[in-house]
């Protein structure tokens, strides 16, 4: 018997044959609308005066900004070819060479994130509304909805671990095929019975991380915040500041397990130990998610202590409401009623 785990045969990352619809694409959807219902549930939970048309323009914008700052980031950071820079319009291009309808492949959490800001912060401001207090609502909704987007990546197949020897190793079908004359590789094989010829490009074993990434930054992420930290917040931007460095800490230690991107390897490399980016040798070799994240944590924490140092230098403003109800629609409608009237 097998010393590692069998990817699931019935699982496909295509929902009905035929049609161009994945489960990666539904675990999108899935992800929104369970962050959309969160916030909803916030906004009735602290009675704010806001009228589900905020809401709803809200995050059309912000996923407008998600999916271009996603797609965009993960061509022109985590594609080593420079094709992209050169033929940007691929950038956006659903087929491959042969005509094949592939979606657009590739997307990156960081750029994600970067563009659905931008994106929310615009909004917020044309609508005069408080930056800070939406940011709390959506952050603390967001690592759920972020977990199924995991969840499609493992249907997918990808953005899987690094080899293991360990028993939770999966072996993923479409997985990169390895040299059995490297010495390691030969090695991981025999520790699981694995029988092969020297010479051979194998299949192994290795770490779910999507799992990992689903549970860390996913649902660990979104049961701290939610149950420990949103309604205990000393003042707006607190949660959201806790996420962006929650998410970047446990992003990092989830790296670990995570085989880097193909091409790109480890930008830092502290450790003389030879590192094949497949293999986990020292934690002082970093990948380019580690060092994205890393900003993110020194981010989160400066947004903290500056609106930390903030509260103090101002202690009487308040701050707490999410969209003041004189400036909500619903607010802005009775006055004109009354006009009328």
């Amino acid at each position: 018997m097998p010393a590692y785990l069998q990817y699931p045969e019935w699982i496909s990352p295509v929902v009905i044959p035929g049609l161009p619809i994945r489960w990666y694409g539904l675990m999108y959807l899935v992800a929104f609308t369970v962050g959309y219902l969160l916030v909803r549930y916030q906004i009735r939970e602290q009675k704010l005066e806001v009228d589900n048309d905020t809401v709803l323009n809200l995050f059309f914008w912000g996923i407008i900004g998600l999916l271009l700052g996603a797609r965009i980031f993960a061509a022109l950071v985590y594609d080593p070819t420079g094709r992209f820079l050169t033929a940007p319009w691929l950038i956006f291009w659903p087929f491959d060479a042969e005509g094949q309808f592939t979606g657009l492949q590739g997307m990156s959490y960081h750029g994600g994130l970067l563009g659905a800001v931008i994106a929310g912060v615009l909004y917020l401001k044309r609508n005069k509304l408080n930056v800070l207090a939406w940011g709390d609502l959506i952050a603390a909704a967001a690592p759920l909805g972020f977990m199924f987007g995991r969840i499609g990546n493992f249907i997918n197949g990808e953005l899987y671990g690094r080899v293991t020897t360990a028993s939770i190793g999966m072996m993923f079908p479409h997985a990169r095929r390895l040299d059995t004359r490297n010495p390691w590789v030969a090695e991981i094989a025999d520790a699981h019975g694995i029988e092969y010829t020297t010479g051979e490009l194998i299949n192994l074993p290795r770490h779910p991380s999507q799992l990992y990434q689903a549970f860390l930054e996913g649902f660990t992420l979104w049961v701290i915040l939610w149950f420990f930290i949103r309604k205990r917040k000393p003042f707006n931007g607190f949660v959201l500041g806790c996420y962006i460095a929650g998410y970047g800490i446990l992003r990092f230690i989830a790296e670990y397990f995570r085989e880097p991107d193909e091409g790109l390897g480890f930008p830092i490399r502290l450790s003389s130990l030879p590192n094949p980016p497949e293999l986990f040798v020292s934690p002082l070799n970093i990948t380019t998610g580690q060092i994205l994240s890393g900003l993110m944590v020194i981010a989160g924490a400066a947004m903290i202590s500056i609106l930390w140092h903030r509260k103090k230098t101002q202690p009487a403003v308040q701050t707490f409401e999410a969209v003041p109800p004189s400036q909500s629609r619903g607010a802005r409608r009775k006055k004109k009623t009354k006009r009328r009237k």
